[in-house]
């Protein structure tokens, strides 16, 4: 079911790699990102919980949710199980995993890169992805939201975070490590959800510090 983890290509330079930078990242950073301890923690965020209600209203109890860049499955994948949900996790950051393992033991944890993990077609009610798109390199994007459509059964729904403004660039010290993001403007994600085949149903500006994100609610036809 899981792709291969994602190892750099043999003209690919680890230290530049951009999904290398992310994976070696978040194992550095996965405390200082979430919790500080083995417990985790929710974080003060209360827009987490009004997205995580509002998506399982439309969502039928019981159902199988894919949460695409778990990290260590705090607070998405653990609210998501607790709510009754089957809940698979995938994430690049081995830290980040093993840390989802200990936190949401009832759920299942892949590592793996979300452009090569594979699914069947239709095995999902919701796919939630917060904060990680924007992790993917650009030109794997479009492709990428073509597979969580096909991953989603009719009437599926998407809830994703990804850009507001146009932006690829990295920081040599992010909370402690490297990292690099990468992501388009929000009108050209509307016309990627929707070639992916997908409704869009909402969306809001989620702010943060001088800039922000796009936060897309869709749905599968």
């Amino acid at each position: 079911m899981a792709g291969q983890d994602p190892e750099p290509g043999p003209e690919t330079d680890p230290e530049t790699d951009p999904k290398q930078i992310v994976r070696r990242g978040y194992d550095a950073i996965s405390y200082a990102y979430r919790g500080d301890g083995d417990d985790g923690d929710d974080g003060d965020d209360p827009r987490y919980a009004r997205w995580i209600d509002e998506l399982t209203a439309r969502v039928p109890a019981g159902g199988a949710v894919l949460d695409l860049g778990c990290g260590c499955g705090v607070p998405v994948a653990r609210a998501l199980h607790e709510a009754g949900y089957a809940v698979t996790g995938v994430d690049l950051s081995d830290v980040q995993i093993a840390r989802a393992r200990a936190l949401v033991p009832g759920a299942t944890f892949l590592r793996a890169d979300a452009t090569a993990v594979e699914f069947p077609a239709g095995s999902f009610d919701a796919v939630v992805c917060l904060y990680a798109l924007i992790h993917v390199p650009l030109d794997e994007q479009p492709a990428l939201l073509a597979r969580i459509a096909s991953w989603l059964r009719p009437g599926g729904r998407l809830l994703a975070t990804a850009g507001h403004t146009a932006w690829t660039g990295s920081e040599e010290n992010w909370l402690g490590a490297p990292m690099w993001w990468s992501h388009a403007d929000a009108a050209t994600y509307r016309g990627w959800l929707t070639r992916a085949g997908l409704t869009i149903t909402g969306e809001e500006f989620v702010p943060e510090g001088d800039s922000g994100h796009s936060l897309f609610r869709a749905r599968r036809s």
